[in-house]
């Protein structure tokens, strides 16, 4: 069996469980950190395009939100509702690009550690969200320190895949109008791109789908050409 098999394996797995009823409290983790890496991609979105990026609310139902300001424009409006689905998918390639070589697998994981805390310190602003954060960063950290290089590698990967794979779990959100929130209703992300541009939220449901399922596909490609370790 190839070295990759057990990693693609596990993607895999990941991504089936996720569609099954509660897979996402299965997968209560990586369901958040999906939500996160989803936050994160309104709000860094938002910094980009000279908007004020307040607040990453993580809650326990696993949604969140992320709290901006300003008043950008239309077109930014609906790019920054669309770096929430881009954003885990994105994310995961990058931490894929970073990891292409097993030794520095371990430094990425650092890293991530030390982004997360960052992220906490600047933008977090509830309990539960706070100490959900802190303790993944205090793990990757350990994991970062403890773990062979091959393991970490092993580690960072399926980190990235889980990512590149999260827009599973946001699949029936991007073709929905709503979404619960902590308990309430709020527009979905293709609903405000509809609201700002044109056409209806399905069409743009159906376009973030379609982007985050190939580049999910660019990134398993990626995993599955890179030599295993020896």
């Amino acid at each position: 069996m190839s070295s990759r098999a057990p990693l693609l394996l596990s993607a895999a797995a990941i991504a089936l469980i996720w569609q099954v009823p509660y897979g996402r409290q299965l997968l209560y983790p990586l369901s958040l950190l999906a939500t996160y890496a989803h936050e994160m991609g309104h709000g860094l979105t938002a910094l980009l395009l000279g908007a004020q990026f307040d607040q990453l609310l993580l809650h326990a139902d696993g949604s969140g939100v992320a709290l901006w300001r300003g008043n950008p424009g239309r077109l930014a409006t609906a790019l920054i509702a669309a770096g929430g689905l881009m954003g885990p998918t994105l994310a995961g390639i990058a931490l894929l690009v970073l990891s292409r070589s097993p030794r520095f697998a371990r430094t990425v994981l650092a890293t991530l550690a030390a982004l997360l805390t960052l992220s906490v310190a600047l933008w977090s602003r509830n309990t539960f969200g706070a100490v959900f954060l802190l303790a993944l960063a205090a793990a990757l950290g350990v994991a970062a320190r403890a773990l062979p290089v091959h393991a970490a590698a092993f580690l960072l990967h399926l980190i990235a895949l889980t990512l590149c794979l999260s827009w599973f779990t946001d699949l029936g959100y991007m073709f929905s109008a709503q979404a619960m929130v902590n308990g309430a209703a709020q527009p979905s992300d293709s609903a405000v791109i509809a609201d700002a541009l044109w056409l209806p939220y399905w069409f743009w449901g159906g376009a973030m789908a379609l982007f985050s399922l190939m580049v999910a596909l660019l990134g398993i490609g990626f995993v599955s050409r890179q030599p295993g370790p020896k």
